[in-house]
Order: C-alpha cells, then structure tokens, then sequence
C-alpha cells in the first residue's frame, strides 16, 4: 500500500476494532505521566513515602486540571515516589504491558530527570531503570523502545546544561532531547545553546510548542532549535503560513487529544483540529501524553477522538503511517513496521 493508499470503507461499527488492532507507534509518552494511582501508593509504601492524599481513589478525584500547571502541580508529587533503579523500571515496565494491549509496537519515551535529580536521585538510577525496561519490553513484549531525555522549561538553560552534563555517561541509552513542563513564558529561544550544543552531540531534537503556547513558539523550535518534531502544536492552525511549511517539510506533530481535552486546550473532542491538521496534509500522530492523568491510554485516545471528530478508516491508517514515518527507528525497521500496518489493513477489510 502507498501513502495514498485508499482504505474500503468501514462500518462505524467495526472501526474500534480496527482502531484497537492496528500498529502504531507512540512519540510523545511523559513516562512519569504513566504513574497511576495504585502504583503511586505502592512504591509509596515501598519507599516510605508520605503521600498527601488518603487513598488512590482520592488522589485519582484530584485529576480536575483547569490547565497545564495545574496538573503539573499534581504530575511533580506523583513523581515524588521515584527513588530506586527499580521504582523507574516498575513505572516503565507497567506502561509497556498497557502499550502492548493497545498493540504499540514502537514507543519513545520521554523522561524528565531534573523532576528526579532535584530530589537527590541519581542520574544513573533514572537512566538505568528506564533503559532496563525498555531492553525487557523488546524482549518479552515485542515493543521497541527509546529514550528522549526532555528538558524542564520552566527551569534556567543553565540547569539544562548541568543536567546534559550528568547524563552524557549514559548517552548510549537515550537517542534524543526535548523541551517539555510549562510553556507560557518559557519560550523555545531560552533553550537555544543548550540545544545547538545536543545538536553538535549528534541528539534527536522535538520539543513541545504550541499547545498554550502560541504559534510563534512553533515557528523558534523550527528556526531557532532545529527540532525535528513538534509537541502538540494545535495552535498551529491559527497560522496559514506555519501550516504549509509543517505540511512542505513533513515536519511530524505528536498530537495528543485527550491531553488538549483535560487541559482545557479545546472544550470538547468534537472541536479538536485532528481533521483540519490531516486533511491540510500535515503529518499529524496520535499519542497519548501523560495517560495515567488525562484519562486514557493510546486505544482510548484514538477511539474517543474518532467517535467525536467522525474521522474515518482512511485518516486510521494516515495516522498510523505517519507514527512510523516520523519515529527515529530505522529505515529498515520503519518499513517492516509499515509492511505489517498494510497486512493489517488488507486483512481487516477481507475480513
């Protein structure tokens, strides 16, 4: 199948299904954000962590978020209870079981070690956990994995340097940086020597732009940072000329719905721009963000998005297709990868 691949119409009936069995790839997973509540309480109770809530079902009725630093206020708590090699390998190893379920076969995970580093936990524990797990989850689960070491914007580029710094003895383990934590007020340019300096290191570059952030933001990650994906971006939209450069380029955007809709960032999935974003020729993906708050995992956020938005088998497979194109796996992988969403395909729609 090409890229212009036309998918048989599918009854409304049977596209989750189709939706749920098909593979993909997800680019843009905060793995701290994959910290449920029961296993909060658990490593909690494992470390001797006090926890300021007095159940998980309490804590789980706090995920009211009016926006980012809201739940940011939640998301850094949470992340409190991450002390051992062994609490970051359970974290990962428990997002990998649920990626496998939703039939993820490729995953690139962002981490964020200064939320760890600033609490008195080593560089090498977070790292080797987190590695761990993703040599495991090849293993046992079939699901490749990486690592993309993200940066906390709200934080000083100097902070940044230091923490690159730390985590250059383990650079073998990560593929790549990214820009993440608030963005209103800490614009992409804050970032722009410590990214030019990952570049030189010969790192991946994405970084989050333009999810409250206006589109301008967007624009400096491009020009200024050099990245080669783009967290969220919605916003773009709300700028013809940054619109067709994304769609010239085939610069990838790691959407993520469910996310846009706990925080605010659309009132309802029905006014999501996923449609407008694809049918603008943009290569858009579907992720899921930090799941364990925003209410779903990857499954959920494709079937939720599809049932609200009336998008189709054929956007399916764009956006499945264009979660392989835009990964950073290689050639070779990217087209078996390919050739197995087009075997599912043919075989969905003969079934």
């Amino acid at each position: 199948m090409s890229l212009n691949f036309q998918v048989p119409p599918v009854a409304a009936g049977r596209l989750p299904e189709l939706l749920n069995i098909m593979p993909k790839a997800e680019l843009h997973i905060h793995i701290e954000g994959s910290l449920e509540p029961e296993l909060i309480f658990a490593l909690a109770s494992r470390n001797g962590v006090a926890l300021p809530y007095a159940s998980v079902e309490a804590l789980r009725s706090a995920y009211a978020f009016s926006n980012l630093q809201s739940f940011l206020d939640i998301y850094y708590a949470g992340a409190s209870v991450l002390l051992e090699e062994q609490d970051f390998y359970d974290m990962a190893r428990a997002y990998f079981v649920r990626a496998a379920q939703d039939n993820v076969v490729h995953a690139e995970l962002f981490f964020d070690p200064q939320t760890h580093t600033a609490r008195g936990v080593s560089m090498e524990t977070v790292i080797n956990g987190l590695h761990r797990a993703c040599v495991d989850a090849q293993a046992e689960l079939g699901v490749s994995a990486s690592l993309i070491l993200c940066f906390l914007r709200h934080l000083s580029e100097e902070d940044a340097f230091a923490t690159l710094e730390q985590a250059l003895p383990f650079q073998d383990k990560f593929i790549g940086v990214g820009l993440d934590s608030g963005e209103v007020g800490n614009p992409p340019e804050k970032f722009a020597r410590v990214f030019a300096r990952c570049r030189e290191l010969g790192f991946h570059l994405v970084a989050h732009a333009g999810e409250e952030g206006p589109p301008a933001y967007i624009w400096t990650a491009l020009d200024l940072l050099k990245v080669e994906r783009i967290d969220h971006g919605v916003q773009a939209s709300r700028d013809a000329a940054l619109m067709r450069r994304l769609a010239q380029d085939r610069i990838p955007l790691t959407v993520c719905p469910l996310s846009n809709l706990k925080l605010c960032v659309v009132p309802d999935l029905a006014s999501h721009n996923l449609r407008e974003l694809l049918d603008a020729g943009l290569m858009a993906t579907v992720n899921s963000d930090d799941p364990a708050y925003f209410g779903g995992y990857m499954n959920e956020n494709f079937t939720q998005t599809f049932a609200a938005t009336g998008l189709t088998a054929q956007h399916a497979y764009q956006l499945a297709r264009n979660s392989f194109e835009a990964s950073f796996i290689e050639a070779s992988d990217k087209q078996r990868y390919l050739a197995r969403l087009d075997e599912t395909f043919a075989r969905f729609a003969s079934a």
